[in-house]
């Protein structure tokens, strides 16, 4: 299953209590594409209405239901259920691996298909606040930390407040609101090694222990920045799964498969007259290629090749189209081929 997804806006990051209900109630419907005779009828203001319909929806977030998705789904609500009655030592996730393979991804679509089913049955009341979602800022200590939920919560604080105030006020108002699942994203951003980064390591555990919810971690490779080493590491050991994320492989015919299903699911959800059906698909290993398996970088691919479609009038992704797509760094640097023809381009132009 496909969805489409703009998490939140400028004035409403995904990290307020605002953005998170936008990102909650957002189902994109893919636009209508009109056979040729109706197009043709359209006039000038209604075909560039048209036009900038499908130029907003290619440019959303496609999100694939892949085995990381579902694993971290599926495993994150059993934890929630396991949770429910437990009141302390409550078990929870980190997901954990290279920028780009779906962390975020994962855990926001866990929370909010967890806070969706609430819905659904009547268990997430008006004025309550069953999912938090929070990024941890560089160098972060405890009062960052506790300022961050008191943000997401649109909890105004004076700046005189000590981080044990910080810390109460917002555990008790979050209590209050029924708060289940905690999100906490960019984990990599602890610094374990200096005395605030353990603090801060020591404040989410003290959270975990005052909110009666499932905490749900995410970061980059955060195996190794001490997060498990020590007494400390070994109590965080002790009560969370580590849910490892990767690039897709493409070594065997089952990687291969999976990665085929994942560029059809891809081309099935373009909107574009002149593409040819199938043409991802038999590209597919050029595309494992230009973006290492990367997830993130395969969506920001076929997404700016399609509004380029659009916007040149083609109305079609060929591989010349993708390839005058520039990726992220880490996907261009790791195609041998493409970095040095980048870099003779770059030597030519500089002489």
């Amino acid at each position: 299953m496909t969805h489409f997804f703009e998490p939140g806006d400028v004035d409403h990051p995904l990290t307020s209590k605002e953005g998170w209900a936008a990102f909650v109630a957002e189902s994109t419907t893919p636009p209508a594409v009109p056979p040729p005779a109706a197009l043709q009828r359209l006039t000038e203001a209604e075909r560039t209405a048209y036009d900038q319909a499908r130029e907003d929806y290619h440019a959303q977030l496609v999100i694939v239901s892949t085995p990381t998705i579902r694993h971290v789904a599926a495993t994150g609500r059993k934890r929630i259920l396991l949770n429910r009655h437990q009141h302390s030592a409550r078990r929870g996730l980190i997901v954990s691996g290279p920028a780009g393979t779906g962390k975020t991804t994962a855990i926001t679509q866990l929370g909010k298909n967890f806070e969706q089913l609430g819905q659904q049955r009547g268990e997430v009341l008006p004025d309550s606040l069953p999912v938090v979602y929070i990024t941890v800022p560089p160098a972060a200590t405890p009062k960052m930390l506790a300022i961050e939920f008191a943000r997401f919560i649109g909890l105004p604080l004076p700046s005189r407040f000590s981080q044990v105030e910080v810390t109460n006020k917002v555990c008790d108002l979050l209590c209050t609101l029924g708060c289940r699942l905690v999100l906490i994203d960019e984990l990599h951003n602890l610094d374990i090694g200096t005395r605030v980064g353990a603090e801060a390591s020591d404040q989410i555990k003290y959270l975990s222990e005052r909110i009666p919810a499932t905490f749900v971690l995410a970061g980059v490779d955060v195996e190794g920045t001490g997060l498990f080493a020590g007494r400390r590491g070994g109590q965080i050991a002790s009560r969370y799964t580590l849910i490892p994320t990767s690039p897709f492989r493409h070594k065997t015919e089952e990687q291969r498969n999976s990665w085929r299903s994942l560029v059809a699911t891809l081309e099935e959800s373009l909107r574009l007259h002149a593409h040819r059906p199938g043409t991802l698909l038999k590209l597919s290993a050029y595309l494992h290629d230009r973006t290492g398996g990367m997830i993130g970088s395969l969506s920001h691919l076929v997404r700016e090749a399609a509004l380029d479609a659009i916007l040149d009038g083609s109305e079609k992704i060929t591989k010349a189209s993708l390839e005058r797509v520039d990726l992220d760094e880490s996907a261009e640097q790791q195609n041998i081929p493409r970095a040095r023809r980048r870099r003779t381009r770059s030597e030519k132009r500089i002489a």
